[in-house]
């Protein structure tokens, strides 16, 4: 018999380290997602690393603004932001207040939940397919713009958190870069996800647009 995950909630400093230490150590963690209908919780398979203004494809390369103040803060929240005129994606941020790093969750299998999940995403051929992607993420979960600057690493009844779940070992873990970044950041082998797993989106190489079209925003 297969032991469950561990419900322990992740606090504050597993967030207060460096990105690239936090980003592959969350593979195999729960990601709990509290709602009116019910909660549904969500083990991560994929995620990318941003490292603020060290980083050409973070959002917060160039300085803070009003759309990335959260990225800012402490360690231990959300920040989702909107793209393409219809798309949240959500992040974790990591590392000392002021750093602002943080973590794209780009997929996850769905532990819990799938009657919520599957009325969000009704076009998903199967269950693999719930949550393939950080748009498709925070579709299944139904996060918006509303849970920017939550604290994951609050209340028991937050919106959000994190538990323990069962870490990924080192071995099924494999690194490579970004999706659709591109410029100085694009070979940055940051985006981390578990060998084998049904549930990890592709990987598409960014593809530049024309100057008059409409520009994409990528990663945190």
């Amino acid at each position: 018999m297969t032991a469950g995950p561990d419900r322990t909630p992740l606090d504050r400093a597993f967030f207060d380290r460096p990105v690239l230490e936090v980003a592959p150590d969350l593979l195999g963690r729960v990601l709990v997602r509290r709602t009116p209908d019910g909660p549904i919780e969500l083990r991560l398979t994929e995620v990318e690393a941003y490292a603020g203004p060290a980083d050409p494809g973070s959002h917060a390369y160039r300085g803070r603004t009003e759309r990335n103040a959260v990225m800012f803060g402490p360690p231990g929240h959300a920040y989702v932001y909107f793209t393409y005129g219809m798309w949240h994606c959500l992040n974790l941020v990591c590392g000392p207040e002021g750093h602002a790093s943080g973590v794209l969750l780009r997929a996850g299998e769905v532990l819990d939940g799938h009657e919520w999940v599957h009325q969000r995403r009704p076009k998903a051929r199967n269950d693999h397919e719930l949550a393939k992607g950080p748009a498709r993420l925070a579709t299944a979960l139904g996060v918006d713009r509303r849970l920017d600057g939550s604290d994951v690493c609050g209340d028991p009844d937050a919106p959000l958190s994190i538990l323990t779940g069962h870490p990924a070992r080192p071995e099924q873990v494999l690194s490579g870069p970004r999706t659709g970044v591109g410029g100085e950041g694009a070979t940055h082998p940051w985006r981390f996800w578990i060998d084998g797993d049904p549930s990890v989106s592709p990987y598409r190489a960014h593809t530049p647009r024309r100057r008059n079209s409409t520009r994409r925003q990528v990663g945190t």
